[in-house]
């Protein structure tokens, strides 16, 4: 069996310097995370607002600030840009910092639908720059470690998985997650998680089917999913409850518990009629994971790559065809 590279070796001493484009929450975890990742150094953050900037990188550590996005991308010593926008920020934002010669990672989902990704792919070809979607649980050592031990038959063969991300949104019709023309919607937020959960761990889906409510946007949606091997999978997400953030896999052998399998800190492997045992990291966590996301991005660009193994485009695209068909689905409209 191919072994899947690791995504927190630090390449040899090496330092990867990087700029935050939109400082908000999500990048607030990730440059948390950066200050911990080995060889990582946050050079600049930009932000429409210059004193949101600035108070970014005061509490960050970053070396610079700026109140335009075009300064950040003109900055000779960045090496890749984060970009932590809002969704339907995405396919824009990093097709510019493409064209100015910056390596991105941007935050997932990588756009609103597989046209759009299609098309920033393109551009980062063209350009000749890394381009990698921000699925920081694919870069998870849990997780790869959990690919790698399901690939090897170690837990028998994966027959069903469970996962379900929901949490309730207390907000108005504007709010970025229920507004359509924002790329709101629970898929496309939360959706992707569980969808390439069963992608890493299954395969690619052989299909798919959805039920759920929409109105405006699919705010709690069901999916069903048949994957190679004979494995099926239930996944479900939404915006208008709580419910915890776990996974669970059953097997021929047994069943595998993950808490909060968008950012595990370890997974339990139940044996039938034996004592669960838990498997933490063999490698690294940095921080919460996004860490481990960072250090992967700058081990491909020491290696000369253009796209990372863990998070192929290739991979990108599926789950954003997924989307777009399960949304078509939830419409009523023709796939």
């Amino acid at each position: 069996m191919t072994q899947t590279p690791l995504a927190d070796e630090p390449a040899s001493g090496r330092t990867t310097r990087w700029g935050i484009l939109a400082p908000g929450s999500i990048a607030e975890s990730f440059a948390a995370d950066l200050a911990v990742t080995p060889g990582a150094e946050l050079v600049a953050v930009a932000s429409r607002d210059a004193a949101r900037a600035a108070d970014f990188a005061a509490r960050h550590g970053a070396q610079r600030s700026y109140g335009s996005y075009d300064e950040l991308l003109a900055a000779p010593d960045i090496d890749v840009v984060y970009i932590a926008s809002p969704h339907a920020l995405h396919l824009e934002q990093a097709t510019r910092a493409l064209e100015a010669g910056k390596h991105v990672l941007c935050e997932k989902p990588l756009t609103l639908d597989r046209a759009g990704a299609e098309a920033l792919i393109a551009t980062a070809r063209a350009h000749d720059r890394f381009l990698m979607e921000g699925m920081w649980m694919a870069c998870n050592p849990v997780i790869l470690d959990l690919r790698r031990r399901l690939a090897a038959g170690e837990f028998g063969a994966p027959r069903h998985l469970f996962a379900e991300f929901a949490f309730r949104v207390d907000a108005g019709p504007e709010h970025r997650l229920l507004d359509p023309a924002l790329g709101g919607g629970a898929l496309l937020d939360v959706g992707v998680y569980p969808l390439a959960l069963a992608h890493l761990l299954l395969g690619e889906a052989i299909e798919l089917r959805a039920t759920g409510v929409f109105d405006r946007v699919d705010l709690d949606v069901a999916i069903a999913g048949r994957y190679p091997g004979g494995a099926l999978a239930s996944l479900a997400v939404g915006l208008t409850h709580h419910a915890p953030v776990a996974a669970r896999i059953s097997t021929e052998r047994g069943w595998i518990e993950i808490d909060q399998f968008f950012a595990p800190t370890h997974f339990t492997f139940h044996g039938d009629g034996g004592e669960p045992v838990r498997f933490d990291p063999p490698q690294p966590l940095y921080g919460r994971g996004f860490g481990n996301e960072a250090a992967e991005v700058a081990r491909c660009l020491h290696e000369g790559l253009r796209e990372s193994p863990l998070v192929p485009h290739a991979q990108t695209l599926a789950i954003l065809g997924q989307v777009d068909r399960l949304r078509a689905e939830l419409r009523g409209e023709p796939a």
